[in-house]
């Protein structure tokens, strides 16, 4: 028999079952909706990147079309300053050379383009790169050059110069194209200057370079940047460095004075203060000597040498110290001035006389190995003298040594104080006593201008060493801190 609440179970049944299976359609269609969502996101993702690649913001290697048009115009113009360079020198001569303002510029074209189209494998580029080669070689080998005339290196260089033109102006910083395609250019106009040079340059001078190289390029870089010694801070490294500083100051100085063109003594007398103050006065001294009267021309090459020997401290301090550098450098400049404004006054009154011999002044090569060991060696010593007496003595013991030191070569006693052989001295100390070293090693000069030349000529040079080292010792007082 049928009841209502038969009827309403019946029906809360019926209700659960569709429910459920709704559910069950809905668990079967779930997942290919994710699927479906997922693909409408990646094809969104792929027009996305379709849009980036193929509109005005494409991106090739990472670089906008204006970017990679202004590279490509920098490489160009640059081939074009190579080819410039190239035609006014190799097609003035009878046999063609290959190469020039339309070539380089197509070479450099033709290798932007084989880079871009394989830039991952580079094989492209690299068969340019022989095909290039080859032509050139059977350029050179069917060129007929006259038997007085040797194929030059230079023009295969050029041309594959211009080839790289194009991939190094895409892939590298424009300074490094700029500056390669400077060089070149250089070389290529400075070929008649470099082997004038090089004819002139004495064989010997290449050993010299040499041995430069080493002190700066390979003992450097090895040696220890730490205390060795609990006496003095100063390390094996500083102490090398010194030596470089120096030597590079002396070594440029001797390769001016032996070849800059010049007559008379009063461009060696500059150099000479630039490399050694002391051994330019002892030959100019020599040379006053052996003319047997005071000659001006010689008193003002002693005197110049003073005063550039000033200017030389201050820039060698200005390496490693550079408040003492400035402290310093308003009073060398006046100690600079007050030398030359008397040597200024020796050359007016010189009259008519001939210049002395260029050769005057010999030179002398800095760069020998038992002159570097010795100045290490006194530098060395000079650092433990200074440590030692200013921990005893304090800042009068060190000015008492700047004075001692001044006897000899005064560079070991500047550059420890520069470097910091004494702790605790103010940069004011420092500088009262490097001036009092440079009074000292004045004074000295003058004694040896005295003793090597004779009181009768070399008299004028030296009151005028003891005059600037007067000033120079009250501007010491002047500069001692208080």
């Amino acid at each position: 028999m049928w009841q209502p609440g038969m009827m309403a179970r019946r029906t809360r049944h019926n209700l659960r079952r569709n429910s459920e299976s709704t559910g069950s359609i809905g668990s079967i269609f779930k997942p290919a909706a994710q699927g479906v969502s997922r693909s409408v996101q990646g094809l969104k993702q792929a027009a996305g990147r379709v849009n980036l690649r193929g509109g005005e913001t494409s991106v090739i290697d990472g670089q906008t079309p204006v970017q990679l048009a202004g590279k490509l115009g920098l490489g160009l113009a640059m081939a074009i300053f190579l080819g410039l360079a190239f035609e006014g020198l190799y097609k003035q001569e009878p046999r063609t050379s290959p190469g020039g303002i339309r070539t380089f510029p197509l070479l450099a074209i033709v290798g932007a383009l084989l880079y871009l189209l394989d830039p991952h494998t580079l094989m492209l580029y690299a068969v340019g790169l022989g095909a290039l080669a080859l032509w050139l070689y059977a350029h050179l080998r069917t060129a007929g050059a006259p038997e007085t005339q040797r194929p030059t290196l230079i023009v295969p260089a050029a041309n594959l110069l211009a080839y790289l033109f194009g991939p190094v102006a895409l892939t590298q910083p424009s300074w490094l194209v700029v500056s390669v395609a400077v060089v070149a250019v250089l070389l290529i106009e400075g070929r008649e200057v470099l082997h004038r040079a090089v004819r002139q340059l004495a064989r010997e001078e290449i050993y010299t370079l040499g041995k430069f190289l080493i002190l700066v390029g390979i003992i450097l870089p090895l040696v220890p940047d730490r205390p060795v010694v609990a006496a003095t801070p100063i390390t094996p490294f500083e102490v090398w460095l010194a030596l470089v500083a120096v030597s590079s100051l002396s070594y440029l100085s001797y390769l001016l004075q032996r070849y800059l063109p010049h007559r008379g003594t009063l461009v060696p007398a500059i150099l000479g203060g630039a490399y050694s103050s002391t051994a330019t006065t002892v030959a100019l001294a020599r040379e006053q000597k052996a003319a047997g009267a005071a000659r001006p021309e010689l008193t003002v090459g002693i005197i110049v040498a003073t005063a550039v020997m000033y200017l030389r401290i201050d820039l060698v301090v200005a390496l490693f110290n550079r408040p003492v550098a400035w402290i310093l450098l308003p009073r060398v400049l006046v100690l600079a001035a007050i030398a030359g404004a008397i040597a200024l006054v020796q050359w007016w009154r010189r009259g008519p006389e001939p210049a002395t011999a260029a050769g005057a002044l010999p030179t002398m090569n800095p760069l020998q190995l038992p002159a570097a060991v010795t100045f290490a060696a006194l530098f060395i010593v000079v650092a433990l003298a200074s440590s030692w007496v200013r921990s005893h003595f304090g800042s009068p013991g060190i000015y008492a040594l700047g004075g001692i030191a001044g006897v000899s070569d005064i560079n070991p006693f500047v550059l420890s104080l520069a470097q910091g052989s004494v702790t605790g001295m103010p940069a004011a100390g420092i500088g009262a006593a490097i001036l009092i070293a440079a009074a000292s090693n004045n004074i000295m000069n003058g004694l040896y201008a005295l003793a090597f030349g004779g009181v009768r000529p070399c008299l004028r040079a030296s009151l005028a060493l003891f005059a600037t080292a007067a000033a120079g010792l009250v501007l010491a007082f002047l500069t001692l801190p208080r």
